[in-house]
């Protein structure tokens, strides 16, 4: 299994440095990680814990790993040493999780709440009710969470070949992006299918996987 370096390049062009790039490396193996690596990658992100842990132990200590899929509480404390960015936190019982486990570690652990865009019922997240509720929560009794940071949101847009529909759903998210952190808030939106659009309507992260390593099998 190769890396496609030529797009890698491309898209690295294309978002410059304002936007980062998340590699999506999930089923891929450490060879292949290790090319893109060598082309001066270091953002990775995984959907699953065992799969991340292992892979933690094989690749350079630089690699920034990002968990980009969806975190049960009770495998946090298996990546919370390392973890440099979570970006599906979908419940405060998660959150506290994550705060009581870095603690342990003698961490602060950087993370993003996930906010339900999509019009799929199967993806998670907050809707901006919750997303307010939580933010009070944790802006109201700071000193309750010192081991956790809440750096802005992520989101994933529906399924669907609407153009329109898929934008509106990204500038939505920003909108909230600039209500809870309107000086220097990470929004992580945008997937190989749909980041031109996502960087469009504002966002400062992308997750790309198949366009460089190819669809999976």
């Amino acid at each position: 299994m190769s890396i496609n370096r030529e797009a890698y390049w491309e898209i690295r062009k294309e978002l410059g440095v304002e936007i980062t790039l998340v590699a999506v490396s999930k089923t891929k193996p450490v060879s292949t990680i290790l090319a893109l690596y060598s082309e001066g990658q270091r953002d990775f992100g995984e959907n699953y814990v065992q799969e991340l842990t292992e892979k933690q132990q094989q690749l350079p200590a630089d690699v920034r790993w990002h968990f980009i899929g969806h975190l049960q509480s009770n495998k946090v404390k298996y990546i919370i040493s390392f973890v440099y960015l979570i970006h599906g936190v979908d419940s405060l019982r998660l959150l506290k999780e994550i705060d009581r486990q870095a603690a342990k570690a003698g961490r602060v652990v950087d993370v993003l709440l996930q906010v339900h865009i999509a019009r799929e019922e199967t993806k998670y997240g907050f809707d901006a009710g919750e997303l307010e509720q939580v933010m009070e929560t944790v802006r109201g009794a700071a000193d309750e969470w010192a081991h956790v940071r809440i750096r802005g949101l992520m989101g994933m847009a529906s399924n669907t070949d609407d153009v329109s529909a898929v934008s509106a759903e990204f500038r939505g998210l920003k909108v909230l992006l600039d209500r809870w952190f309107p000086a220097d808030g990470i929004l992580s939106m945008g997937m190989s299918g749909d980041y031109q659009l996502a960087v469009k309507e504002g966002s400062t992260m992308v997750r790309i996987g198949s366009l460089l390593f190819g669809s999976r099998g």
